[in-house]
């Protein structure tokens, strides 16, 4: 392949420049009350995830809007749900602590960035207070904030995310024919339609993974 390879920070920002004073300068090292109320309304984040020897895992959480708890100006948490198992962001976080969080808000096109570090708590008191449909979470990945700041809209409205006369769901195969092509060769396709059709929502809090039958 015939590529231009950037091999160093000189000729990064020759390539891009600098940004202007007030975005190099625009994090913040606590949540203001607009961060804490974007979000009280977020119902959707990625956490990005490193371990010791550098791979690299990003990880969707969602829940409610405001399922994630500010404990304080300088700690948040995010409760975990019954999912794969695979985990492989807490395992990081238990060789690495440093994370970095996106708070999405649908309809918004500009996003909240928390970067910090991390610890796992398998219980405290304001896990009450993360029940939804009558389940506590399994676990807390509690964060100690470093650094917050949001990102403009740019990203989103290249891509129109928001606008639904651009999404093409169908043009992808369905859940359960990815499955069965890449993760589940034990399972028929029946099986799979069955496991990923109408009830497949009604399990989001149950402790189940698909087994053939």
């Amino acid at each position: 392949m015939d590529r231009t390879e950037i091999t160093s920070l000189d000729e990064l920002v020759e390539v891009v420049g600098v940004p202007i004073p007030h975005v190099a300068k625009k994090q913040r090292p606590r949540l203001d009350p607009v961060d804490v109320q974007w979000i009280s309304h977020s119902p959707f984040l990625l956490i990005s995830t490193s371990a010791a020897d550098g791979s690299c895992d990003v990880s969707p959480k969602g829940d409610p809007r405001g399922f994630v708890q500010v404990l304080d100006d300088r700690t948040l948490a995010v409760p975990e749900r019954p999912g794969n198992r695979r985990v492989d962001g807490y395992r990081n976080v238990l060789s690495n602590p440093h994370v970095g969080l996106i708070f999405l808000v649908p309809g918004r096109n500009d996003t909240l960035r928390v970067n910090g570090t991390a610890r796992l708590v398998r219980d405290a008191p304001y896990f009450d207070d993360m029940v939804v449909k009558g389940h506590r979470p399994v676990l807390a990945l509690e964060v100690d904030v470093a650094e917050v700041f949001y990102h403009c809209a740019k990203a989103f409205l290249r891509s129109d995310l928001w606008k639904p006369e651009t999404w093409e769901p169908d043009a992808l195969p369905p859940r359960a024919a990815i499955a069965a092509a890449l993760e589940r060769p034990d399972m028929t396709r029946a099986e799979l339609d069955r496991y990923y059709g109408p009830e497949y929502a009604t399990r989001l809090y149950q402790d189940s993974m698909p087994q053939p039958s």
